[in-house]
């Protein structure tokens, strides 16, 4: 992230054109999205996720030993300079921070005041280990100017991942200044990608598409906006928290190694999906989020040491972080069965707004339908013959809008069907009296009181044996939830 070129000022470098990229009209955009991150503000919030901070801390002080000492790093994006200072701390020889932004300036004076103070700064540690390059890496002037380097430490991430394209310019980076088996902090990122119900998200945006059919808004008849409006809403990906029990299903998951993606390969990409539906109820979309692994490769480390690997992950699941999580809407939502395969592709095209278009095909199966389809040919053909069990969609990664009605803390109990999703029978009783839900049918049920809630459950098991019980309605058990992100494997 980060970064913007003052054009005309003496001492800061030109924007020359569109050098390491393919597409002008991406640098056109570049002149708004730095001079975001050239405030302090922005830079706080960033600072202030304690899981993202806490996460490249530890990823690069505990390979200090291992990957920077005495090395030579390069910190492309450096913003407030946190991962140059974190370089240093971890005994790196010499750190080049490359920031575009007039957050370069700032960096300065906080270098400055390390040098001036000496021995009385908190910071002398800082004097003259750290040089600030105010500008784009892409720049061609910087080639002869930089020296090849060791490691590269980025935070290049946007929401889902690859908003905002930074991850280019580290790539870019990576090809120009990285010593041959030198080391990308992080190593790698995940794109997770899993089925969503959320009626009450869904709902909310519908009735804000509806505004646009009112036919006497102060004597005047929307309803010629409503089209765009209704595209508008839900092609508009929705970035905020949501409850980890209205996930449908495992996510599908689509890892980019920055050590050897292409510049191609990262620009536009297609995810395959295959989910299996654990819940009967409305697919109303698609929910993303993405794990970043910080591991050294072993080309990079020094001899006789061993490396720390550190991962980061924004899941529902775990504390949250400044990126949350995205949810993207099918305008009709998609009615699934529990056991049924939802398969398809989810493809992801680059943009000139420094973001991505993203379009999705789905379709609803049954299992022994899905396992007859073993090429994405087949799949093709499937969706255009049973269009009225697929979906297809499109979002703009750059519309994205903001819902932050969920906070982290569950308003459903670990029932499905608060949320409006119903397990299968013969899983739903084998929850309550431990059995292996696959080794025995559900052959009757039969009440056994007045009560609604108390019956009496006959199943055969696998050797076809009767087996009796009762049954009544329970909340089932929680477990634990992991109460950090940062996770390092020593």
């Amino acid at each position: 992230m980060s970064s913007v070129l003052n054009e005309g000022e003496t001492g800061k470098r030109q924007r020359t054109g569109s050098v390491g990229r393919e597409d002008s009209e991406v640098l056109d955009q570049d002149s708004r999205y730095f001079q975001c991150y050239s405030r302090l503000h922005e830079q706080q919030n960033m600072l202030y996720d304690h899981v993202r901070t806490s996460s490249y801390h530890s990823a690069i002080t505990l390979n200090g030993p291992s990957l920077f000492r005495d090395r030579m790093v390069m910190d492309l994006g450096s913003g407030s300079g946190i991962l140059s200072f974190f370089a240093v701390q971890a005994g790196a020889k010499h750190v080049y921070a490359v920031e575009a932004s007039d957050m370069a300036d700032k960096m300065r004076v906080m270098l400055d005041a390390a040098k001036r103070n000496g021995a009385a700064s908190r910071n002398a540690y800082l004097a003259d280990r750290i040089t600030v390059v105010n500008s784009k890496i892409e720049e061609p002037q910087l080639l002869p100017e930089l020296p090849k380097v060791d490691v590269i430490i980025s935070e290049p991430i946007g929401v889902m991942l690859v908003h905002e394209r930074m991850i280019e310019s580290f790539i870019y980076a990576r090809d120009k200044f990285l010593r041959p088996g030198g080391a990308m902090m992080p190593s790698s990122g995940t794109i997770h990608l899993a089925p969503l119900s959320d009626a009450t998200l869904w709902n909310e945006t519908i009735t804000s598409a509806r505004f646009w059919q009112q036919n006497a808004f102060y004597g005047v008849d929307l309803n010629p906006y409503f089209a765009q409006a209704f595209d508008e809403c839900f092609s508009s990906p929705v970035v905020g928290c949501f409850n980890p029990n209205a996930l449908m299903g495992e996510s599908t998951q689509h890892e980019i190694d920055f050590h050897t993606i292409q510049m191609a390969e990262l620009r536009e990409f297609s995810v395959p999906i295959e989910w299996s539906i654990k819940y009967t109820g409305l697919m109303h979309g698609v929910a993303s989020w993405f794990d970043l692994a910080f591991i050294p490769p072993a080309s990079a480390l020094r001899p006789g040491t061993t490396p720390s690997a550190t991962f980061l992950s924004t899941s529902p699941r775990l504390p949250v972080t400044h990126w949350h999580q995205a949810r993207l809407l099918l305008k009709q939502p998609l009615a699934v069965n529990a056991g049924q395969v939802v398969r398809g592709f989810i493809n992801m095209k680059a943009n000139k707004h420094r973001s991505y278009d993203i379009s999705a095909q789905l379709i609803c199966l049954e299992q022994k339908e899905s396992a007859a389809v073993s090429t994405p040919e087949e799949l093709r053909s499937i969706l255009e013959m049973h269009k009225s069990r697929a979906r297809t969609a499109l979002w703009n990664l750059q519309a994205q809008v903001y819902n932050y009605s969920y906070t982290g803390e569950q308003t459903w109990s670990s029932n499905p069907e608060e949320a409006n999703l119903y397990l299968p029978v013969d899983k739903l009783l084998a929850a309550s009296d431990g059995r292996d839900p696959q080794s025995s049918v559900v052959s009757s049920v039969h009440g056994t009181t007045n009560s609604l809630t108390d019956f009496l459950v006959t199943t055969k098991s696998a050797a076809n044996k009767s087996v009796s019980g009762t049954a009544s309605n329970a909340n089932s058990l929680t477990g634990s939830l992991v109460d950090s992100s940062a996770m390092q494997l020593l």
